[in-house]
C-alpha cells in the first residue's frame, strides 16, 4: 500500500504543479493587458486635459479632425512601451527599478524635446519639461503598482 500511495503522490504531484504554473503565467498575462490598458486610459485622459488647458497640442496626428490627441502614441505606442518597461521591471530588484523608472523619466524629456523638433508636439511657452519628468515618474510607478496588484 504505500508503494501505491507514494506512486499516486509522485504522479499527481506534477500535474498539480503543471496547473498552478499555468494559472501563475496566465495571471501574469491578464496583469501585463490590465496594465497596458491602464496606461493607454490614463494616458488618453492626461493628453486630452493638457490639449484642453492648451499647454500642448500635436499637430501631426491620425485621425485630426475626430481626435485632439495622437492617438498612436496613447492607443499603441505607450501601451507596448510600458508592456517593455513592466517586463524589465519585473526581473530587477527594488533600486535598480527605481534608477530605471528614474532615467526612463529623464529620457522624456529629451524625446519630447526631440519630438517637438520634428513638428509631432508642441508644448505651450510655460510648460516646463520637469512636468514631464514628474509626470512620468510618478506614472510608472503607478502603472507598476497596477501590475503588481493584479498579478
Amino acid at each position: 500500500m504505500k508503494n501505491t500511495a507514494k506512486q499516486w503522490k509522485k504522479s499527481s504531484l506534477p500535474s498539480l504543479q503543471k496547473k498552478q504554473s499555468f494559472s501563475d503565467r496566465s495571471k501574469k498575462r491578464q496583469a501585463y493587458v490590465i496594465a497596458a490598458l491602464f496606461s493607454s486610459i490614463v494616458g488618453t485622459y492626461l493628453d486630452l486635459f493638457f490639449v484642453g488647458i492648451e499647454m500642448y497640442h500635436f499637430p501631426m496626428r491620425l485621425f485630426p479632425e475626430i481626435f485632439t490627441v495622437n492617438i498612436a502614441f496613447t492607443l499603441l505606442i505607450l501601451p507596448v512601451s510600458i508592456i517593455l518597461f513592466l517586463y524589465v521591471a519585473d526581473r530587477m530588484l527594488f533600486l535598480p527599478r527605481c534608477i530605471m523608472i528614474l532615467t526612463i523619466s529623464t529620457a522624456i524629456i529629451f524625446i519630447e524635446k526631440a519630438a517637438e523638433k520634428l513638428g509631432g508636439f508642441i508644448h505651450h511657452p510655460d510648460w516646463n519639461h520637469t512636468y514631464s519628468f514628474f509626470g512620468y515618474m510618478l506614472f510608472l510607478v503607478i502603472v507598476w503598482r497596477v501590475f503588481r496588484f493584479f498579478r
